[in-house]
């Protein structure tokens, strides 16, 4: 099925509000910008989008664009304006984000599971003075449109056939206000795991330029067809699921959210060719692939990063006959630093920088460390965050001389494939002596009844630090004990990286992009604690 216009576009005409006076138009700039990305390879009877059935080609998504850009427009959304976000994966995330930039405003995606009070403190941060809202999402939070408003003092548009019906009314005059490549055009903010979040200020350039550094790494041509099912609002979907294939002129099969049985249906129904997603997703769907003995064999290749990935993984997706490719990112850096060629993934490796991308391993004065020594992975290049907003100090901070520092202990051997070792701040000091959590980890996840794992530290008054381990079982009706959990670590492990205690739990704590919370195991066990 083929969507020929704005769904609801047929409704009454009613008119809104009168246009405020026109802002010029502007001239093509000679760069690409994210909100005319896909025209670098617009194919206009190429599938765009697929979602539930249905097919948007590259023109459609054109005038989709290009429509609701005028709209905005004219309801008054100007240069600079920070437009918020909060809706779930469908194609209306992608028509507001292309339009709002192109109209040289900066987008502020948002987790559409944030509370209002969450919301508001994204509005004040950011400054925001408009909110596009899903129908949905207002429903989950039992919210009006009203209340919303009232509370982050903006206005609120509600994605639904009623604003669909005005937008279509908009001019189809083509348009593209960014003045230039180093223009901010969204705001990330960081996922928060600690502290308040903060907003990374990614250019134009950012984005766009990641987008071709990874397409270029991956070998991906307009022949593929990728799945977003990660969330798009986050900086892993929304550059290497929606941006990146709309820059080669791929289609991109958008899933609402992952369930095992959702995501292995789309991926044979469509015949998809690259999935990106997050560990959790891929341990859930290659115990059904295993037991339903699943095969894909138009999927070239399997993308992973956004957390820690047991060995377990890679090792399973290659007897599944797929080809692993974990890299690394962050928010900061658009997202991707790191990544494996394809093919040649090594185990635990994120792999290499792609072309464009610098990365050092450094000491706390900045200076390289040698080969095979662990320490704080840097990193430079065009897809590099401007700073974080309002944040001089911090921004400072993180990017002196002229490197982003990612605050993640790694090492690279002589082939320059890069390891993630663990987080600079999730090291435990036990006795004066550096034990690193993903370390445990690994040896937890080689039990043959664990199925997830997390290690923290903790004050311990005569070692300075503790280790607790946080275990899932696979059967949860056999009771695992502590003792004989040590016992068979003892085998594979120094006595001093040895965990003081192991918790059972019954899940893990985990964000929208499936990291596991250890803030939140932190904080439970300090009450354990007490």
């Amino acid at each position: 099925m083929i969507i020929d216009e704005f769904p609801g576009s047929t409704a009454d005409s009613r008119s809104f509000a009168p246009a405020p006076p026109a802002v010029p138009r502007v001239a093509g700039t000679g760069f690409t910008t994210v909100g005319s990305i896909y025209k670098s390879r617009f194919s206009p009877d190429k599938p765009a989008i697929l979602f539930k059935g249905q097919t948007v080609t590259y023109a459609q998504l054109n005038d989709r664009v290009i429509t609701f850009a005028n709209y905005l427009r004219d309801i008054g959304v100007r240069p600079g304006d920070r437009v918020m976000l909060d809706l779930g994966n469908c194609p209306e995330f992608l028509y507001t984000y292309l339009s709002v930039v192109r109209n040289a405003a900066i987008i502020v995606p948002v987790n559409p599971m944030l509370t209002l009070r969450e919301l508001a403190y994204v509005a004040k941060d950011s400054g925001a003075k408009y909110l596009m809202i899903g129908a949905e999402v207002l429903a989950s939070h039992k919210l009006t449109a009203e209340t919303v408003a009232g509370e982050l003092g903006v206005r609120v548009l509600v994605s639904g056939p009623e604003l669909f019906s005005e937008i279509a009314q908009a001019s189809r005059e083509d348009f593209d206000f960014a003045p230039d490549e180093n223009a901010i055009s969204t705001f990330l903010y960081t996922s928060g795991t600690t502290g308040n979040p903060k907003a990374a200020m990614l250019s134009h350039k950012n984005l766009v330029s990641n987008a071709e550094q990874v397409s270029s790494h991956w070998q991906i041509t307009n022949a593929d067809s990728i799945m977003c099912v990660l969330p798009m609002f986050h900086v892993f979907s929304c550059t290497l699921c929606v941006l990146l294939p709309l820059e080669i002129g791929c289609t991109i099969n958008i899933v609402e959210a992952f369930s095992p049985k959702t995501v292995l249906s789309e991926l044979r129904d469509n015949e998809i060719t690259v999935f990106m997603g997050v560990p959790a997703m891929l341990m859930v769907m290659t115990d059904v692939m295993k037991k339903e003995n699943l095969h894909f064999p138009k999927l070239r290749f399997v993308v992973y990063g956004g957390a820690s990935a047991p060995a377990k993984l890679f090792n399973t997706l290659l007897e599944l006959g797929l080809v692993p490719t974990e890299g690394y990112g962050l928010t900061e850096s658009s997202p991707v630093l790191l990544a494996n060629p394809v093919g040649k993934g090594r185990l635990l490796s994120c792999g290499k920088p792609p072309v464009g991308v610098e990365c050092r391993i450094v000491d706390e004065n900045d200076n390289d460390v040698p080969v095979g020594e662990v320490g704080e992975l840097v990193g430079r290049g065009p897809n590099v965050m401007q700073g974080y907003y309002k944040r001089t100090e911090e921004t400072a901070t993180a990017l002196r001389n002229g490197w982003l520092h990612t605050g993640d202990l790694a090492k690279k051997d002589a082939d320059d494939y890069y390891y993630i070792v663990d987080r600079k701040k999730d090291i435990v000091i036990v006795s004066g002596l550096n034990v690193y959590p993903r370390e445990i980890e690994e040896v937890l996840y080689k039990h043959p009844d664990v199925k997830d794992a997390a290690v923290i530290g903790v004050p311990d008054k005569l070692r300075g630090e503790a280790v607790v381990a946080y275990i899932v079982q696979k059967d949860p009706e056999k009771k695992l004990r502590h003792m004989e959990v040590l016992f068979w670590l003892r085998k594979y492990l120094a006595a001093y990286k040895l965990p003081r205690r192991i918790c059972v739990l019954e899940s893990m704590p985990r964000n929208s992009t499936g990291k596991i919370l250890k803030r939140v195991l932190r904080e439970q066990a300090q009450r354990e604690q007490r």
